[in-house]
């Protein structure tokens, strides 16, 4: 019973979720998928739980639409993750898992919100994306915190230095053009596995007998994440290198186009203009 007090605002999302994913998945079954626009997915969640995210999200987001700012959800997505930290350095993790997964949830509102009331601006993309950077630097400081009398804290440093990579590696290469978007672990799986880790080791934590449990869960948490946040940095870091050398190849191949002069053509005393005049009368240049 102390467990479900505990853990009432964490376990009573997660019954949520599972209970609009029953009802999600009878629809589908029946043939009646859900028509949800403007649909986002990676590799790990693919696209039909994409879209049931977003369903679900739904009310929520016709709620906020033209009257909340999508840089506004953005800053209580930071402040969310801010709350997470600092619930899990403090040894909450129940308030974490309920504040980080709130995070993740606005994270996805703002982006939709932005694209759907057609507010989408470059000083909006950047405050997102740098705010996500921070925010995950505030969680990851509260497990480090946690952990930190534990050698697991290296598995903290480890997904905290990996996560920035990721994003690091995606952002460098798109500006020198080229796309980067694939992956195992970015954001959104990197807070379903640390969310999903961190309700693990609360739901130990909160029996006396079995707290002793909590570190080595949430270090293989971190492990986890860490290991394969370090896999796609270091993917997205070879196949951003690779198609970078295969355009330098392309380009040294590449005949350089002769120089069309803007003026016009240019006369006989111009092309020799440069040449001393000394050097013009000893070749005796008919100029």
């Amino acid at each position: 019973m102390d467990r479900i007090y505990l853990l009432a605002p964490a376990l009573l999302l997660l019954a949520t979720l599972l209970l609009s994913f029953a009802v999600y998945c009878l629809l589908c079954a029946l043939g009646h998928t859900p028509n949800v626009k403007q649909i986002k997915h990676n590799q790990f969640f693919g696209l039909f739980m994409a879209r049931f995210l977003l369903w679900v999200l739904g009310p929520v987001e016709r709620l906020l639409l033209g009257r909340v700012s999508p840089n506004t959800i953005t800053a209580l997505s930071l402040l969310m993750c801010a709350i997470a930290g600092v619930a899990a350095g403090l040894g909450h993790l129940g308030g974490s898992v309920w504040a980080f997964s709130m995070a993740g949830i606005l994270d996805v509102l703002d982006g939709r919100l932005a694209r759907l009331s057609n507010r989408q601006t470059s000083s909006g993309a950047l405050f997102d994306s740098v705010s996500d950077r921070w925010g995950e630097l505030f969680a990851f400081a509260g497990y480090a915190w946690f952990l930190h009398d534990s050698p697991w804290l290296l598995a903290v440093i480890a997904v905290m230095g990996a996560s920035q990579m990721v994003s690091y590696t995606r952002a460098r290469a798109e500006g020198l053009g080229i796309a980067l978007s694939g992956g195992l672990m970015q954001r959104a799986e990197r807070v379903f596995v640390v969310v999903s880790g961190t309700l693990l080791a609360a739901w130990y934590g909160a029996d006396p007998e079995t707290i002793d449990r909590v570190e080595p869960i949430l270090g293989c948490t971190m492990l986890i994440c860490g290991a394969a946040s370090t896999g796609t940095a270091l993917n997205r870091w070879l196949t951003a290198y690779r198609e970078l050398a295969r355009r330098d190849v392309t380009a040294a191949l590449t005949p350089a186009e002769p120089a069309v002069p803007s003026n016009g053509p240019v006369s006989v005393p111009e092309i020799f203009a440069p040449i001393p005049k000394a050097l013009r009368e000893s070749a005796e240049l008919p100029l």
